[in-house]
């Protein structure tokens, strides 16, 4: 059973798939799959699991936060029941999860539409899924804006936005970041997706994020971040540097950093207007209420 070309597989196949969802994906396929004797045996099978996609060059960020949060949702109160009875228990339960995670992008998609209205300007960073999903979701209930849409460092994900934009009949401009505050006193809101939620209310996201927030809020503009629960994670950063090297850099520079720029950055909750989520709208200060509720 080889966990890790599964996973990859899953991503491969659908390039619009999250690797959160694929990391549950594939632990309900292990699930599926292998027989446990004990409930530690299935656990211990599920970290080495998240530890073996983990070592993949994605972004660990929702890999890891997705197979926790999965992983606790499972096994919730499960005393005085045999093995297969409680495998099937879990079984259920993870499909219950998944489904419910599935259409998490359509739930914070409906709570955007209405802070996107017609004539607006609107700044995003490089390619988010769930931003692009809002995006057409507003156009389709006809309303026009234009999107401006930051390169957001390496890679040609950028230029994917402005495709899938334009293909939805939106207009968008691709910028360099660094025009990102020539073009800030001209948009009315900032609207970026999250690789990860962190308890304080803060995200990691691509590399960029950061200077965005500090722009949108010297310019006093709405800063919303749209992130699926299952990003949400289980880590206090305080600055920069506080973010685990991993988190930062792809596996093949870990031994070395200093000569490498980071793929992402920490955008602290004091830059961040609301996050829309599948639980809800929700202010920076409610994210640690809803991650104790998550992990209870």
């Amino acid at each position: 059973l080889d966990v890790v070309k599964y996973f990859l597989q899953l991503l491969e196949d659908d390039k619009d798939m999250s690797s959160g969802i694929a990391a549950i994906k594939t632990l309900l396929m292990i699930l599926e799959k292998k027989q446990f004797g004990t409930i530690h045996i299935l656990h211990t099978t599920m970290r080495e699991a998240v530890a073996a996609m983990r070592k993949t060059d994605l972004s660990i960020a929702a890999i890891v936060s997705a197979g926790e949060l999965f992983c606790r949702f499972i096994t919730l109160s499960l005393d005085d029941k045999h093995m297969e009875e409680c495998r099937q228990i879990m079984l259920n339960r993870g499909k219950i999860f998944l489904t419910k995670l599935l259409n998490s992008r359509q739930v914070i998609s409906q709570q955007a539409q209405r802070f996107i209205s017609d004539g607006c300007r609107i700044l995003t960073h490089s390619r988010s899924r769930v931003v692009l999903n809002a995006l057409i979701a507003a156009s389709k209930n006809k309303k026009s804006f234009h999107v401006f849409v930051t390169q957001g460092g390496i890679g040609n994900s950028s230029e994917e936005m402005v495709q899938d934009l334009q293909a939805a009949g939106i207009d968008s401009t691709l910028i360099l970041d660094s025009a990102t505050g020539y073009v800030m006193e001209s948009v009315d809101f900032v609207m970026v997706g999250a690789e990860a939620v962190v308890e304080s209310g803060g995200i990691i996201n691509r590399i960029g994020t950061y200077t965005m927030g500090l722009c949108a809020r010297e310019m006093k503009k709405p800063f919303y971040v749209l992130a699926e629960s299952f990003k949400f994670s289980r880590l206090y950063p305080l600055n920069q540097r506080d973010l685990p090297n991993e988190y930062k850099y792809s596996r093949k520079h870990l031994n070395d950093v200093s000569k490498v720029h980071p793929l992402v950055d920490y955008t602290p909750p004091a830059y961040i207007t609301l996050l829309f989520t599948d639980l809800g709208i929700l202010t920076p200060s409610a994210v640690s209420d809803e991650l104790i509720k998550l992990y209870m």
